[in-house]
């Protein structure tokens, strides 16, 4: 008989090697789950999450936000990277909670509107900058000019989910008001913009920064369409500056907390609601705990399920709640309120988008409040459709102005940076047909290598082949990853586009000048993950994006054709006027007509006949002497001249080689 195999282990050896995990040292091991898994979308989450603290912190307060973002390069594949803001500061006991522990905030219970939702962010930012570079977050903190500033240097205890303070003996520092202050916060090296209140937030990290696509640059961009009234500076490694400033002086209205809806609480949740509810009747639980359930309405529920009205909730056992389960879900009940959620309004994103991004035609459009699983949203579009790249309405002396201005090492370099929105492949191909080496310096160009840019960039056309950008936007923040992993452009590709005049493949974006932006605002976003990149497909979130796409393409359509009549009218017009010379002279031989006249009236009947091309529109789409019979693309769009638009062209904003005094200018002061 074989022997028996030993046990490699027993009840009471695995029961000695269990022990409880800290949600710290889990997301530690799993910081991919958080938007840590590579060195780029590490700094853009990091600046990500600081950003989105600082304007929930502002909007609350009622503060027009005005933020700071400094990333400045401290060593090879190391990044340092600070966000300040003038909001209201925060209280010296909360903030190694707030900046050193997991799953700790204000924002997870609460049913209304806001960019932060689970109180990891943040934090999970510091835990992966200690992790990376062994460098500890550093605070500062003022809530008024006459009190001390809060300094401190945190890092998580990932075993315990507890903050490690490591400056002033385990206590953090107070900074003093006044001169002494800034004294203090200069021999230091504490870097802070003097502001009378306000929070900064300095994180190390290892990280890779880039432009274009997915990058902080792009990142910054969207949340000053989808924040018209933010006030942004950005300073990047490469020393450029970039000002974003507000184009409204309106803070948004305060979303409002609201209670859950019925419909939205699954089964297990209203047993626990129940038990841990106070000592009340059924009818009453239902009324308090719950919104949009009047007398009338927990009063049918309760006849539904055949549960007394009256019944003490600690009386109700496990069948009943089942049965008011089910009676809720067969109950018609309001809708939830919808003052706990805060659209950007469709004059907003207009001013957000002609504001940022080039274009000659613009349209908005806001859904009204929709529900999925009991919470409320609602669903904005925005379309901005670009006319010519801003390289072909450039001039000579302009052109040399830039390049005067631009520090960039390459050409290619230059066209980037300089021409919001022309992409890497567009200056490839101004560079190839200027004849230009690809390592010459900008600024050192000579006469004619300058004419043979400003040619190349007058002639190469860089929207052929260039698909719509859509961006994407949840309660104000812009989604940059798990493009194709969205409901929003899951949508997008299943429009059909070629119906509004744009060209479309099957199962792909349609290709044009269009960038279009989609925002969803919700009590609760429903993000496919922790790192919240994507917004799950459920079928009410994605009819009512289908809706708006569809508001704002049937105007898009009407722009199009009414353009491209106008350019037939006009080439037809263009024929006429080529022949109506030799006309009037054949005829006017033929029947002894006098020619002059003659050919005025046919001119007058060629003008008549293609009227089309002289029609003037103003910003709205409306002809200037104007018809109510003519068609009207209505308020919520805008028409302007693209060859003269501001956010077209980046001018770099260079500091001053003599600082002046920190007072003064608000500069960074420390290292």
């Amino acid at each position: 008989m074989p022997a028996s195999t030993p046990r490699r282990s027993d009840a009471k050896k695995m029961a000695a090697a269990q022990k409880e995990i800290s949600v710290s040292e889990f997301f530690a091991k799993n910081r991919h789950l958080l938007g840590f898994d590579n060195p780029r979308k590490a700094l853009l989450t990091t600046v990500k999450e600081a950003v989105d603290n600082s304007l929930d912190a502002c909007e609350e307060a009622g503060i027009l936000p005005e933020i700071w973002v400094h990333i400045e390069a401290t060593s090879a594949g190391k990044y340092k990277i600070g966000v300040q803001d003038n909001g209201p500061g925060i209280l010296k006991k909360q903030i190694p909670l707030i900046f050193g522990k997991l799953l700790y905030g204000s924002k997870f219970h609460r049913l209304r509107q806001s960019r932060g939702q689970q109180g990891i962010g943040i934090s999970a930012a510091g835990m992966y900058g200690v992790q990376t570079t062994g460098k500890p977050v550093k605070i500062v903190s003022k809530v008024s000019v006459r009190k001390p500033a809060h300094y401190y240097e945190i890092q998580i205890d990932t075993k315990r989910n507890v903050p490690k303070i490591l400056n002033g003996k385990g206590e953090g520092v107070d900074i003093p008001p006044g001169e002494k202050g800034v004294k203090y916060i200069k021999d230091h090296g504490i870097e802070w913009v003097p502001i009378d209140h306000g929070t900064r937030v300095t994180i190390e990290l290892e990280a890779k920064y880039i432009r274009g696509r997915g990058s902080v640059d792009e990142y910054l961009e969207q949340t000053a369409i989808a924040n018209p009234h933010i006030s942004l500076h950005y300073v990047d490694p490469d020393e450029y500056q970039y000002d974003y400033t507000r184009s409204t002086e309106s803070l948004p209205p305060e979303p409002k907390e609201i209670k859950p809806h019925p419909y939205g609480v699954e089964i297990g949740r209203l047993a626990t609601l129940l038990e841990e509810s106070e000592d009340q009747s059924v009818s009453e639980f239902f009324r308090t705990k719950f919104s949009r359930v009047t007398p009338a309405v927990a009063k049918r529920i309760c006849e539904g399920a055949k549960v007394g009205a009256r019944t003490k909730v600690h009386k109700v056992e496990r069948p009943q709640i089942e049965k008011l389960y089910e009676a809720i879900q067969a109950t018609k009940i309001s809708a939830p309120e919808t003052d706990c959620i805060c659209p950007i309004g469709e004059d907003l994103i207009l001013r957000g988008l002609h504001h940022v991004v080039p274009g000659e035609f613009y349209a908005a459009a806001t859904r009204p409040p929709s529900v999925y699983r009991g919470n409320p949203f609602v669903v904005e579009v925005g379309l901005a459709y670009g006319g010519a790249a801003p390289t072909q309405n450039i001039t000579a002396d302009l052109l040399l102005e830039l390049l005067e201005e631009t520090d960039t090492r390459t050409v290619r370099q230059f066209l980037i940076n300089t021409f919001n929105g022309l992409g890497a492949e567009s200056a490839d191909r101004i560079v190839k047909q200027s004849g230009l080496k690809t390592r010459q310096t900008p600024n050192k160009l000579k006469p004619k290598d300058r004419e043979k840019l400003l040619h190349a960039m007058k002639n190469v056309n860089v929207a052929e082949g260039q698909q719509m950008d859509v961006l994407r936007f949840a309660n104000r923040v812009p989604l940059q990853f798990q493009q194709a992993a969205c409901a929003v452009t899951q949508t997008v590709t299943a429009t059909n586009w070629r119906g509004y005049g744009l060209s479309q493949s099957r199962g792909a974006l349609p290709k044009g000048p269009v960038t279009l932006m989609v925002h969803i605002a919700s009590v609760w976003v429903p993000f496919t993950s922790e790192s919240k990149e994507a917004i799950a497909s459920y079928p009410e979130i994605q009819k009512e994006i289908r809706l708006g796409l569809q508001s704002v393409g049937r105007k898009l359509g009407m722009f199009l054709r009414r353009r491209q009549k106008s350019k037939q009218q006009s080439d037809r017009r263009e024929v006429f006027m080529r022949y109506l010379k030799e006309v009037a002279g054949a005829v006017s031989v033929i029947n002894a007509a006098e020619e002059k006249e003659l050919y005025e009236q046919l001119l007058s009947v060629a003008k008549k006949r293609t009227a089309d091309a002289d029609v003037k529109m103003d910003d709205r789409g409306r002809k200037v002497e104007h018809d109510p019979a003519q068609m009207n693309l209505g308020d919520n769009v805008l028409i302007v001249d693209a060859a003269h638009h501001e956010a077209a062209i980046n001018r770099v904003v260079t500091a001053p080689e003599e600082a002046k005094e920190p007072e003064e200018n608000g500069e960074l002061v420390g290292d």
